[in-house]
């Protein structure tokens, strides 16, 4: 982490650097981190409400305030399994901390996180669901969910430059996963005999801790976010470790 230090510009031009190329070409440009929530939110809206037929009062803001912490995970992983592939000419030639490329990924899809979440609170407001001091509490949210993130980004963005069928086995696992996650669902609609399995993921708290501040505005499940919290931690140590070990061959298999 020292010589993580040493080289933080470099981390912060290559931020910079992911959040522009990610619409690099495209006329409207980061505008796009405004348009796509907006454009979630109306198919949200529209189809949603139709097919899954429920009580929920404002189920639009209920999904929504589960789907973007989502989205920021998976576009985050999917994103990170790639990385060291993807910048494979200039590790071959340019000696840097090779960290640095799963995290800037990270951080960069915080930045637009953070741009989706200013439209939610707008609708939030618009909705009716409004909010509350509870939302205060939100750093405390995303930094878990951030250590969890760069424990696993280190451990996929390693473990595919060697096997590279892993990008195509997140793929299916996220898919699985979502279904797995309280997401379209409310977690009061799984029995109470199974809830003890859901809670096996750990983004089930992550997605209940968004939505108790945001939608249900109490106070989000400590316990359950603590244990995320050290599971957390343990990935990113592990992960970490697991990243500097395989590091030494990058140059060899890209």
């Amino acid at each position: 982490m020292k010589n993580l230090y040493q080289y933080r510009e470099l981390l912060k031009t290559n931020i910079k650097k992911e959040i522009r190329g990610k619409y690099k070409g495209a006329w409207l440009g980061v505008l796009w981190s405004f348009l796509n929530p907006l454009l979630m939110l109306a198919v949200y809206a529209i189809i949603f409400p139709l097919i899954l037929k429920n009580d929920i009062p404002h189920y639009t803001m209920f999904l929504f305030t589960a789907m973007m912490p989502w989205n920021f995970f998976t576009s985050t992983i999917n994103g990170c399994s790639y990385s060291i592939i993807a910048s494979g000419n200039i590790i071959k030639k340019v000696y840097f901390p090779r960290e640095i490329l799963p995290i800037s990924i990270v951080l960069s899809n915080t930045v637009n996180f953070l741009i989706t979440c200013i439209i939610m609170v707008v609708f939030l407001l618009l909705s009716g669901v409004g909010i509350t001091p509870y939302i205060l509490l939100f750093p405390i949210i995303l930094l878990i969910q951030e250590v969890l993130l760069l424990g696993i980004s280190f451990i996929l963005s390693a473990i595919t430059v060697y096997a590279r069928d892993v990008e195509h086995i997140v793929n299916v696992g996220l898919m699985a996963l979502f279904y797995g996650t309280p997401i379209v669902y409310s977690l009061s609609m799984i029995p109470m005999e199974f809830r003890k399995f859901i809670f096996l993921n750990p983004m089930t708290s992550i997605i209940e801790g968004y939505r108790s501040i945001l939608f249900y505005h109490t106070w989000p499940n400590f316990l359950h976010l603590g244990i995320v919290l050290g599971v957390s931690m343990i990935i990113f140590v592990i992960g970490l470790f697991i990243f500097k070990k395989l590091e030494k061959g990058f140059a060899e298999e890209l």
